[in-house]
């Protein structure tokens, strides 16, 4: 059993995230930001680490994924500005790809964005900024010499999860729940073949295990 940490396990992806692996029986360590929600984090069996992205560097996360096999980032800044998509969705991943180095974690998975995102919706400069933030991370994400993924859901939903999917280097754009999301992900990291992808993701009508099992086959 591995054991994972993740930046992002109170938000809507991560939230999802880490009953289905504490539920395979893998170890979860939580970095979260909110003293109150540590209560909540051990109650679900996941060891939560206090911190904030924005202000920890590359030395503090690497404390404090000490001992991890392989780091999810499922954080964002979920509208609240340029500055905090620079420091979250941009510098996050980037500082990941620092500690990952010096605490000796080779695999790190990082939901990102589809790139077809708001293209036909004028949404303004704040989520353009934020495109941007996503693309500039997922840059470095993708030189460094980490097992690395790169996540790109569609437009993300509640709606319950299905189990099937779309996945593959590029599909066409649509919604995907945060169930799916999760799934994808956890299914993911039981399937460590799969490295120095990125991947695109929507609901479809492939089951997750099959969908990501293709994509070890080649």
């Amino acid at each position: 059993m591995a054991h994972i940490f993740i930046v992002g396990a109170t938000g809507g992806v991560g939230s999802r995230l880490h009953p289905i692996l504490t539920g395979a029986g893998h170890s979860v360590t939580a970095l979260h930001r909110k003293p109150e929600q540590a209560e909540a984090l051990q109650k679900a069996g996941v060891t939560p680490v206090e911190g904030n992205i924005i202000d920890m560097d590359a030395e503090a996360l690497a404390k404090a994924m000490s001992g991890a096999d392989a780091i999810v980032f499922s954080a964002g800044a979920a509208g609240a500005g340029k500055d905090k998509a620079t420091k979250i969705d941009g510098d996050g991943p980037i500082k990941l790809i620092d500690a990952a180095g010096q605490a000796g974690v080779k695999r790190l998975y990082v939901v990102s964005v589809i790139p077809d995102a708001g293209r036909t919706a004028d949404l303004g400069d704040g989520f353009e900024h934020y495109m941007a933030e996503k693309k500039r991370a997922d840059v470095a994400v993708a030189a460094s010499d980490l097992d690395w993924v790169l996540l790109r859901p569609g437009t993300l939903t509640d709606e319950s999860g299905s189990g099937r999917v779309d996945l593959n280097r590029a599909v066409s754009y649509g919604d995907v729940s945060r169930d799916n999301v999760a799934a994808v992900l956890a299914e993911l990291l039981e399937t460590p073949a799969v490295r120095k992808e990125a991947l695109e993701l929507v609901d479809g009508d492939m089951p997750v295990r099959q969908a990501v099992s293709a994509l070890e086959r080649g």
